[in-house]
């Protein structure tokens, strides 16, 4: 991941973004042997829609509106699979979910989140990184796990709020 590369808060051809970001994970779950469900593609689909995070409830609503079942094990399963497989991400402040827009990458992101209206765009993480893992290492401590994410305004918001 490069930081001058397309976000969710940039403007892009969302639909080739979706495209394109879907076709990459269907190769992924592919290369790996994984099975990419009936019910584990349509909930990576929902996720791709918008570059936003969302709730399992939200994605069981649109899952069940479309015939696939309205017990919440049908989402968190599916979710669960997703994520599990790098193919989606969860954003812990928000409780929701979101695509991986890097599927197949080896990457840790860190999450921006607009306060306003919850977009999600994942963020080149490497100096983030490594400057945790230097002030971690100074205390001798070792980073096993690092869930990392932002909270403020997307560049949309920021405009519509007239916020300097």
């Amino acid at each position: 991941m490069t930081s001058v590369e397309p976000s969710a808060f940039s403007p892009h051809d969302h639909a080739h973004c979706a495209g394109d970001t879907l076709a990459r994970a269907e190769a992924e779950a592919a290369r790996r042997g994984l099975r990419l469900t009936p019910v584990r593609r349509r909930t990576l689909e929902i996720l791709l829609e918008a570059h936003r995070a969302m709730g399992a409830y939200e994605v069981l609503d649109r899952l069940a509106a479309e015939g696939f079942g309205n017990q919440p094990p049908v989402a968190y399963r599916a979710l669960e699979f997703l994520t599990e497989h790098g193919l989606a991400h969860r954003v812990r402040r928000l409780n929701a979910f979101a695509a991986c827009m890097h599927p197949g990458e080896d990457h840790a992101p860190v999450f921006l989140i607009c306060r306003e209206c919850d977009g999600v765009a994942e963020a080149a993480a490497a100096p983030v990184r490594a400057a945790l893992e230097a002030a971690a290492g100074a205390l001798g401590f070792t980073v096993e796990r690092a869930n990392i994410e932002a909270l403020g305004l997307c560049p949309g918001c920021k405009d519509r709020l007239n916020v300097a």
